[in-house]
């Protein structure tokens, strides 16, 4: 827009060529510049990792999903960034038909309905705790770096030690986040079978709730994370 006003003979009107030497190399330079610009954005956009605020700051669903959609043109975190926001989907999607099925089955003022309620809201807690440690994870993520030392098609002036070293290093950061990926995918899956054993239900008896299988599995899983967070 800049060039279009300055370069338009019907406003500014600079002429490159034709003009006096002043205005041809105004002209050139600001050509240059818009080339300059344009090629540093489209760096950072398309390459450059970007700085994400403190996972301290993430409160909301949106929170986390621009959080992750950072990562998402990093060549290195794409799939597991991708495999995160598809678990927080189906996370939303299974939270709101257990909900659902909960009303049909039990009035909201009904103790069952209050245990249900509580248990699905701890876990999807423990849900996005390991959603933030991902986060964590990534934020501190050299992708530039990482490039540089698993290249193997480049010759670098490492030893073959070091680049073992760091390699070993950058997989370590892949395990931890592939760990919080797996935890999320088991948490998916224990919604299901919740969802199941819900439908599967014969007695609305809060004695009866509590011998669940996935209940206790879930209660269990709840108690493990206080108890480690504490």
């Amino acid at each position: 827009m800049l060039n279009i006003v300055v370069l338009s003979p019907g406003l500014l009107g600079l002429e490159i060529a034709g003009g006096s030497a002043i205005e041809t190399a105004a002209g050139v330079t600001l050509l240059i510049i818009s080339l300059l610009v344009v090629l540093y954005g489209s760096y950072t956009l398309l390459f450059k990792a970007p700085a994400v605020p403190s996972a301290r700051h993430l409160e909301t669903r949106e929170d986390y999903i621009t959080g992750l959609s950072r990562y998402r043109n990093v060549k290195a975190l794409r799939d597991d960034v991708l495999l995160a926001l598809d678990q927080l989907e189906r996370l939303d999607k299974k939270k709101s038909t257990l909900l659902k099925v909960l009303g049909e089955r039990f009035e909201p003022t009904e103790l069952s309905y209050r245990k249900f309620q509580a248990v699905i809201g701890e876990v999807e807690k423990l849900f996005y705790l390991n959603v933030r440690g991902i986060l964590n994870k990534l934020s501190v993520f050299d992708a530039s770096e990482f490039t540089l030392f698993t290249n193997r098609q480049k010759p670098k002036p490492f030893s073959d030690t070091l680049v073992q070293r760091k390699t070993e290093l950058y997989n370590e950061y892949f395990s931890h986040v592939t760990g919080y990926l797996g935890a999320n995918e088991e948490i998916l899956l224990k919604l299901d079978q919740l969802l199941l054993e819900i439908s599967l239900l014969d007695s609305t008896d809060y004695t009866a709730v509590e011998e669940m299988p996935c209940m206790k599995e879930l209660s269990a899983l709840i108690g493990q994370t206080k108890l480690y967070q504490n």
